[in-house]
């Protein structure tokens, strides 16, 4: 089984939603659907997720100019999830942000 749950988003209105709406946000996987993502969710950190949501953000085309020419690349392509937890319950990583 692949690593779905990459990394936590600890942006600034990743944390307005973990204050108002009990929402977390994590990098996920491109392959990792919804219920895969809720039930690594649920055994990392021992809650109960309510709902999930998945947007996928496709790479970016990258131009840079050296002495030897034009070098053309792209960005990685990513997968981000949000998810709502039951009510009362809150993970302890974003609590210290």
């Amino acid at each position: 089984m692949h690593n779905i749950l990459i990394k936590p988003l600890i942006t600034e209105k990743m944390t307005n939603l973990s204050a108002a709406n009990k929402q977390y946000g994590f990098l996920v996987n491109p392959k990792a659907n919804k219920i895969e993502i809720a039930k690594a969710i649920e055994k990392r950190f021992n809650v109960h997720v309510v709902d999930v949501r998945t947007l996928n953000h496709a790479g970016k085309s990258k131009t840079q100019f050296r002495k030897s020419g034009r070098f053309v690349g792209k960005t990685a392509a990513t997968k981000k999830a949000i998810i709502t937890l039951k009510d009362g319950e809150t993970i302890e990583l974003f609590e210290q942000v």
